[in-house]
């Protein structure tokens, strides 16, 4: 089991990220707002958590939608799934959009999102004058579905 800090940065935040199932993936990131706040549909907003994380190094927290409001409401993150390194210590906010019809009210101590945490792979970029042959090539989006 990894460990991970957690620092809840007010008095009344949200207590930390919990699975809801033994198998869960994702541990739910809840609203730390203090009234109900309403999205209209294609609005955006940084919806606060009240907490902020030390990472180990070598992984990172990935920010997902919750994919029952996704379904029923329509909420959706606009930068899915949102990244946080190891190295940042500021509070996690959730980038919420409603892709809905009809606004989304998002009230406190809601779960908005889940947090999934996963190894890092760092790579060494090198430029090259060629690149190596394969089966697709250059082919683009689509290209293997036809």
């Amino acid at each position: 089991m990894l460990t991970v800090k957690i620092k809840r940065l007010r008095p009344a935040s949200p207590p930390a990220p919990r699975y809801q199932s033994a198998a869960a993936a994702g541990a739910d990131l809840i609203a730390d707002v203090a009234e109900a706040r309403v999205l209209h549909p294609l609005e955006r907003s940084a919806i606060p958590t009240g907490i902020a994380l030390e990472l180990p190094p070598g992984f990172e927290g990935q920010v997902r939608p919750r994919s029952g409001r996704a379904l029923a409401e329509g909420l959706a993150l606009v930068n899915s799934p949102g990244t946080i390194d190891a190295d940042y210590r500021g509070e996690i906010h959730v980038l919420v959009i409603n892709l809905g019809g009809a606004p989304i009210t998002i009230r406190p101590g809601e779960r908005i999102a889940q947090l999934v945490i996963a190894p890092v792979m760092r790579a060494e970029f090198v430029e090259v004058e060629e690149l190596g042959d394969s089966v697709r090539g250059g082919g683009g989006f689509g290209h293997t579905g036809r």
